[in-house]
């Protein structure tokens, strides 16, 4: 019998994305997307983001498609210098800068 939904059998997860290192460190060494594009000061090392904008479910996205963010724009675990972290507030985040997948094409080098 032929898998007509071309879905696989019930119970299985599909493979997780591969990890890439020296990908996340690329994305480190590039400066603050929200601080570069709007023209901010940044104030604290760049950290690479994984999108969490749309993304249902609890699955992490791939680290091709993580984004560099500084702290103060990230988590804001000491640098309280930006208006607002992702991880402390993502609906505000998303009116004051958009999706957070949407800065994706900088890293795309």
């Amino acid at each position: 019998m032929s898998n007509l939904t071309n879905r696989p059998p019930l119970g299985l997860k599909k493979p997780k994305d591969k990890k890439d290192a020296k990908h996340l460190d690329k994305i480190r060494q590039m400066p603050c997307c929200v601080c570069k594009k709007f023209g901010l000061v940044q104030r604290s090392p760049t950290t690479a983001h994984h999108c969490i904008h749309d993304r249902y479910g609890s699955r992490k996205t791939s680290d091709y498609n993580a984004v560099p963010l500084c702290d103060g724009h990230h988590q804001a675990l000491w640098d309280k210098s930006q208006d607002c972290a992702i991880h402390d507030n993502k609906k505000k985040w998303r009116e004051l800068y958009g999706a957070d997948w949407s800065y994706v094409q900088v890293t795309q080098i």
